[in-house]
This record gives C-alpha cells, sequence and structure tokens, in this order.
C-alpha cells in the first residue's frame, strides 16, 4: 500500500492512498464467508456456499464492495500510523478507483490536530489577589457567628433594617395571580436584598397586620423576567437580638476561651479559604496568558459539529450562536494546547489517577462507580477519561512553573492542581486536621466560616441567616 499526505490547511490533510488488489484478498476472502453465510442457495448448506456459486447468483460486484467496505477502515488506520497524522474526527472517504484484479484508489480527508508552538513555561507571569484577611473581613465572620447565635424577640412596632419579619406575599400579572409566586408565612430579614428588587423599601416602616404593594420583576421559576404587582403582608415583626462579643461568646461559639483565639482563628480559616480562591485565580489566568501566546488554528468542520450539536441536544437559542461559538472556540483551543504541554512535559497517567477521576466523574453523575465504569467502557470512553486526567495534570505543570505574584507583589508558591480541577496551596500546617473543603465544589470549609449552616442555641429561638 502507498499512502500520500496533502495538507489542505493547517488543520486538514488529504490521503491519497493506492492499495494493490492481491492486499485485498483477506477482506475478499472474508466477504464471500460473511456472504455464504447469509444466503440459501439449494443443494449447499448454509455458510457452505462455494464463490463462484455466489458469483453466479449475486454478481461478483456485490462481494467486491462488500470486500471493499470491510477494508477502507483498516487500510485508512494504516495510512494514519504510518504518516504519523493525529486526527481529529471522522474522515470523509471517496473510492476513486477500482475494478475487479485493479488497485483500489480512495481518499481520505480527515481534520487533524494543528503543529503548536509552545511558549517557555518560565515566562508566563500574572498577578492574583492578596490572601491576607483584612480586620473588616474577620470582624464580618465575627458578627455572621453572632447572628448565628442570636434570638428574636417579637416587638409592637414598625419594622426597620435588620428586623426579621413573617410575610406572605402575592404576586399578580393585570390583575390575575402569577401561577407559582405566592407565598406564606415567609421568614425575612429586612434589608437582606435576597428576594425581590423593592420588598426591602416597602418593609420598612411596616407594622403587623399591614398590607401594601409595590411594583417588581420576577427573579425565578417560570416567570423569572416578568414584571408583576406584589402584594406584601406583614404578620409578625421580630428583633433580633445578639450576644455581646466577649470571652463568654467565644466559650459559647467555639472550643475557644477568649474572643482574641477565635479571632485568629477565623482569621486563620478566612487565609485558607482566600489562599484557595487565589489558587483558582491562578489557575485561570495562568491558562489564559498560555493561550494568548499561541496561535491555535481550529477546525472549521469539527467546530460546527460541536456547535450544532449543542443547539441540538441542549436546546439554546440561535440568538446565542455567536457566544457559544466563543465558549467552544476557546474550550477546543484549550484541550488542543493542554494536550500538547501533555505530550511535551511527558505527562502520564497511572491506573490509580483514572481509577479516581472515574469515581469523581460516578460521584458528580449520581451513580453508582461500578455501573459508571460499565458505561464508560460499553462506550469505550477511557481513552477520553484518561485524556481528562492528563490535561488536568498538564495545567497543573503550567501553573507550577510560571510566576504568580500577589497585589503585594509577593511570588505566589503554588502546589499541584488537583484531579478534580482545583489547586491545592501549598500550607505551613501539614498536621492540620480541618482543611477547608475545595473551592471547585462550593464549600468553604467548617462551621466557623461565614456561609455556614446556622446551629441551634438553647434558649432562644434561631436567628435564620
Amino acid at each position: 500500500m502507498k499512502s500520500v499526505v496533502e495538507t489542505l490547511n493547517p488543520t486538514r490533510v488529504r490521503l491519497v492512498i493506492e492499495v494493490p488488489f492481491a492486499e485485498l484478498e483477506p477482506s475478499l476472502s472474508s466477504a464471500y464467508r460473511r456472504i455464504g453465510g447469509q444466503v440459501t442457495v439449494p443443494g449447499f448448506r448454509r455458510g457452505k456456499v462455494p464463490p463462484r456459486v455466489i458469483d453466479q447468483r449475486l454478481g461478483r460486484g456485490v462481494v467486491l464492495e462488500e470486500a471493499v467496505n470491510d477494508a477502507l477502515p483498516k487500510l485508512y488506520v494504516e495510512a494514519v500510523r504510518s504518516n504519523e497524522l493525529q486526527p481529529l474526527g471522522n474522515p470523509e472517504v471517496d473510492v476513486t478507483d477500482f475494478s475487479d484484479g485493479g488497485e483500489l484508489k480512495f481518499t481520505a480527508e480527515v481534520d487533524v490536530r494543528p503543529e503548536i508552538t509552545l511558549p517557555r513555561l518560565e515566562d508566563l507571569t500574572v498577578g492574583v489577589s492578596d490572601a491576607d484577611p483584612t480586620e473588616d473581613e474577620v470582624d464580618e465572620q465575627l458578627h455572621a457567628l453572632r447572628e448565628r447565635f442570636g434570638t428574636l424577640t417579637g416587638v409592637e412596632r414598625p419594622a426597620a433594617a435588620g428586623d426579621f419579619v413573617v410575610i406572605d406575599l402575592a404576586a399578580t400579572a393585570d390583575g390575575v395571580p402569577v401561577e407559582g409566586a405566592q407565598a406564606s408565612g415567609l421568614s425575612y430579614q429586612v434589608g437582606r436584598g435576597t428576594m425581590l428588587d423593592g420588598l426591602d423599601e416597602t418593609l420598612i416602616g411596616m407594622s403587623e397586620g399591614e398590607q401594601r404593594s409595590f411594583r417588581t420583576t420576577l427573579v425565578g421559576g417560570d416567570h423569572q423576567g416578568q414584571e408583576v404587582d406584589c402584594s406584601v403582608t406583614v404578620k409578625g415583626v421580630k428583633e433580633q437580638d445578639l450576644p455581646e462579643l466577649d470571652d463568654s461568646f467565644a466559650e459559647l461559639a467555639s472550643e475557644f476561651d477568649t474572643l482574641a483565639e477565635l479571632r485568629d482563628d477565623l482569621r486563620a480559616r478566612l487565609e485558607r479559604v482566600k489562599r484557595l480562591s487565589q489558587a483558582v485565580e491562578a489557575r485561570d489566568k495562568v491558562l489564559d496568558a498560555l493561550l494568548a501566546t499561541v496561535d491555535v488554528p481550529l477546525p472549521d468542520s469539527l467546530l460546527n459539529a460541536q456547535l450544532d450539536e449543542h443547539f441540538e441536544t441542549e436546546h439554546g437559542e440561535e440568538g446565542h450562536r455567536a457566544e457559544v461559538e466563543d465558549e467552544l472556540r476557546k474550550s477546543l483551543k484549550t484541550q488542543l494546547v493542554l494536550d500538547e504541554v501533555a505530550r511535551a512535559e511527558q505527562v502520564s497517567v497511572d491506573q490509580e489517577e483514572l481509577t479516581e477521576h472515574i469515581v469523581r466523574r460516578a460521584q458528580q453523575a449520581g451513580i453508582e462507580p461500578d455501573e459508571f465504569i460499565r458505561r464508560v467502557v460499553e462506550a469505550n470512553a477511557v481513552g477520553e477519561m484518561a485524556t481528562e486526567v492528563a490535561r488536568a495534570k498538564a495545567l497543573a505543570t503550567v501553573v507550577e512553573t510560571a510566576t504568580v505574584t500577589d497585589a503585594s507583589g509577593r511570588r505566589v508558591e503554588l502546589l499541584r492542581l488537583q484531579e478534580d480541577g482545583t489547586l491545592a496551596p501549598e500550607t505551613d500546617d501539614e498536621d492540620d486536621e480541618e482543611p477547608a473543603d475545595s473551592v471547585g465544589n462550593g464549600t468553604v470549609g467548617d462551621g466557623a466560616v461565614a456561609g455556614s449552616e446556622p446551629v441551634v442555641v438553647g434558649g432562644g429561638e434561631r436567628t435564620q441567616s
């Protein structure tokens, strides 16, 4: 077999392949066996029909077509390997010449990985935010902790900012109640700003039993974005009583004996959270810096196929096509560049890393690992899983090699990128038993940091935060 590569553009080639008829003999024999097992000829057992009889009954052309269809995929793969190509997607095959006893000539056009010239990773430089908590940020955490241990007391006065109110809400459009936009017995802190625009301003000054109306835009549900008339009725007003900030509060709210120790612990936890955020910022900025220095031509056919698939499966609006295309372009460029980094840096993936990745993907999908593995194997996607791990490790290599400085001009040392896509920053205390959770899963550590689930304190009604 002979094959020649014609470069059509930086991302597409045409293979011109010539195969002597003798090399088709194995496929020809297989074709006779398959056809012989499918046809019924009087006087012959199924599968025992001689080739000459098949030629007489069905015609030699049917057998040749079957043989060529059998041979083409194998011949294409052989040509790709011999020319050291890296295809992206399936080829477009066209048989240009073939006759019984003559050469098989065909072409195969396919998208291929473009040549990518990487910069010196040591030359990548980015800046990130400081990870040092400010005293104001520590105060905010301390205030949030006080709110969790606060109590609510009913008052007979108009509601003010910071009060908790029990309210009924009802939205109408042109006088017709909006389905799903009615609620009763809601507890809400005035001034929180987490519900409807205009609600906080309306509630201030309202007393128990009072009703007011305001115009607003729904922010969720089936009627998101719809302007409606909203009626709010106050069923009760409660004042929040916060504990004093002293050593007694520290003992109540934590394992510490003094307020100073509690503040130090909050500061340390905040720093861990901010360092994780800093690490993610570094990852994203280093990747952007790398992509900005590399020119990567993208295969239009592959990009268009991904676009079509997106709008078929996601049911997106065509008006956002340009935005989706930009996202897909960046995603495809990122994959190609990280694949090249993995190749250049000789990144390998061992069985343990691959297993951990598959188990994590199963957890994300809410599927038992054994079932997920079965689906991966059936879909022949084990290689795809390994590629995902290799890309994460490649990005880790880039981040570790780049120069990252914070806003104060200090060099930020970052350790490896964790397999789930988040960076694990260097810590001063290797024996820390309560590290903050990964930023990638949306958590920020244990209950001492604002944003955690409130606790119930005996002797008072729990503050809702």
